[in-house]
């Protein structure tokens, strides 16, 4: 994925740590979800269809 500044990037409201920003972050378009690390913002993180997307965050739970 290469870094697109123009993405809104959140974090899940249930991130919580006592390092403040360990999480992930995540940005949505209609055909792509990406996830990139929250403590290394131009990392390249990784891009998921939003199929595959719904399937990992229902298997992480």
């Amino acid at each position: 994925m290469i870094h697109n500044p123009e993405l809104d990037w959140f974090k899940s409201s249930y991130s919580d740590s006592s390092e403040g920003d360990d999480c992930v972050e995540v940005a949505t378009t209609p055909a792509t979800v990406h996830v990139r690390d929250s403590k290394v913002l131009q990392s390249p993180g990784i891009t998921f269809s939003p199929e595959a997307w719904a399937g990992f965050v229902a298997g992480a739970w």
